[in-house]
């Protein structure tokens, strides 16, 4: 996008028709939105798509009203750099409440920090978070091991309202504090824990309204199917389709791999799609989560069934799948991406895969000599195939992922490593996928929205997360900036700074003399 793009993407009959100039020149909402909350984001860097120096080493003013982007400018001649970008103490943005209500403001980050689409969770399990230390001490990691020392500790959730009410609290605001304002929370129903996630869930998503949309997807963990010999779905599945028809439920979801045999596998899905199309929810499964060469993709399924659905109208436009894990993928053939680009790209089916880097790379390739890097690598994907695959955190500090913090911008350093990808090309590709992609794989991009760009512009929705020590795209993705102020529909929602000390350096004499050590 240029520059001319950027500040004026409209004609400028449109431009005139939405604002007026005030009294210093400067364009300012029009009159008929003058009651709208308001918010400037002075000074700011923006993450251009070119890679031109005289586009992202200036500084930009960011106009926010209402929910939207109303325009973007060049910052006046005082909008410079304060302080070097090493320098200690680090240096925040001012925020000031124009009003009482906060509803006018004004957000200054005086040269330093770049301003990014708001983080989004694509893939998160809710009620399963910070469970770790109820849980069995892990002896092997295996994932069989994961699923018994869960079952074990989930037996209590109903009996611990307040403990599952207060992980899942724990887990929106830190989560918000890193940049997030919209999360895709999944909570399990089955015959454990019965509609105890669902019921908090549900609180929390109320809770958190204002600051977060939490995006509740009801979830089977457990099969439908008890046995080889079961030819109906047992009580799993009952509750679960009792789950999805409560109000505020956007998704649903099931494990299909965990089911007895590949058969019910399939039937697990069927059974899945049928109770979005009748909820008119999306879709979420977690699926291919293996390393087997020998195991059927389910992926190919998936999509069949998606296809077929379309052309007897049995589809609400407007339903998106999202695939998490999905492993198996990552022994495809050139062909297989291929005919899999085909599917998702030229043919448009609306379905996104979804990598969860932290949680495959610690428990895939366990009976192998040598672990390979188990993920879907987001960068390759983007480059070879035009694929826009997510990136997600999927669990904090529970038996299947006991590592790693809530952040999902913590992902993308993770990624250079992994995929070996430290281009400035790779780290866009890195983070589009925990921002843009993201949003896209729980379908929180509308139709008839502006096209989703890391860059903002007129029209798009603002929400934003305010990197404050970090000016580029690449530095965002190399080393992301723990402080940070997240905006969530043109409104700052929170804030997080680094609180650091250190002990006061003497400086030495002058005439204190260091003698070599003797030999």
């Amino acid at each position: 996008m240029g520059l001319s793009q950027l500040l004026h993407p409209y004609p400028s009959a449109a431009r005139q028709h939405a604002q007026l100039p005030n009294a210093n020149g400067r364009s300012t909402p029009a009159q008929q939105y003058a009651d709208y909350p308001r918010l400037l984001i002075r000074n700011v860097h923006l993450p251009f798509d070119s890679d031109d120096p005289t586009l992202a080493d200036p500084l930009y003013n960011v106009y926010c009203v209402g929910s939207r982007v109303d325009s973007v400018e060049l910052a006046t001649a005082n909008g410079h750099s304060h302080g070097s970008r090493h320098s200690t103490p680090p240096h925040h943005p001012e925020y000031q409440p124009r009003d009482r209500q906060g509803a006018h403001a004004e957000l200054d980050a005086q040269g330093r920090g770049i301003l990014l689409p708001a983080l989004c969770h694509a893939h998160i399990h809710l009620d399963k978070c910070f469970l770790l230390d109820q849980c069995d001490e892990l002896v092997t990691g295996h994932f069989s091991e994961a699923l018994r020392v869960t079952a074990k500790a989930k037996s209590t959730f109903p009996h611990n309202l307040d403990d599952l009410y207060d992980r899942g609290r724990k887990l929106i605001t830190q989560s918000v504090e890193c940049g997030v304002t919209m999360m895709r929370a999944h909570v399990e129903v089955d015959e454990t824990v019965h509609f105890a996630c669902v019921d908090t869930g549900l609180r929390l998503q109320k809770l958190f309204s204002d600051i977060c949309h939490v995006q509740i997807a009801v979830f089977a963990q457990d099969p439908f199917f008890a046995s080889v010999q079961d030819e109906r779905p047992g009580l799993n599945y009952v509750l679960l389709q009792s789950a999805v028809h409560r109000p505020g439920v956007e998704a649903v979801g099931s494990a299909p791999y965990v089911e007895p045999t590949i058969a019910h596998a399939k039937r697990n899905i069927d059974y899945v799609l049928d109770l979005a199309l009748e909820a008119g929810v999306h879709i979420d499964f977690h699926l291919d989560y293996n390393l087997e060469h020998g195991a059927e993709p389910l992926i190919w399924y998936v999509l069949a069934r998606i296809r077929e659905r379309i052309q007897h109208g049995r589809w609400r436009p407007g339903t998106h799948v999202a695939i998490g894990h999905a492993t198996r993928l990552t022994l495809f053939t050139a062909d297989e991406w291929a005919r899999l680009r085909a599917a998702l790209v030229e043919e448009r089916l609306p379905v996104t895969l979804i990598g969860l880097p932290t949680s495959d790379l610690y428990m895939m390739g366990r009976h192998m000599e040598s672990a390979p890097r188990s993920t879907l690598n987001v960068p390759r994907l983007a480059e070879e195939h035009d694929l826009r695959v997510a990136m997600a955190v999927n669990n904090v500090e529970n038996a299947f992922t006991p590592q790693g913090p809530v952040d999902p911008l913590g992902l993308c350093p993770l990624g250079v490593a992994v995929f070996q990808a430290g281009t400035k090309k790779d780290c866009r590709a890195l983070l589009e996928s925990v921002t843009l992609n993201a949003r896209l794989a729980i379908g929180g991009v509308h139709k008839g929205a502006p096209c989703a760009s890391l860059t903002p512009a007129r029209g798009m929705l603002a929400d934003f997360v305010l990197l404050h020590e970090n000016d580029t795209l690449h530095g965002a993705a190399l080393n992301p900036s723990f402080s940070r102020t997240t905006i969530r529909h043109g409104q700052v929602v929170a804030r997080r700074v680094a609180q650091t000390w250190l002990l006061p350096q003497k400086t030495p004499s002058p005439d204190l003399v260091f003698l070599p050590a003797s030999a």
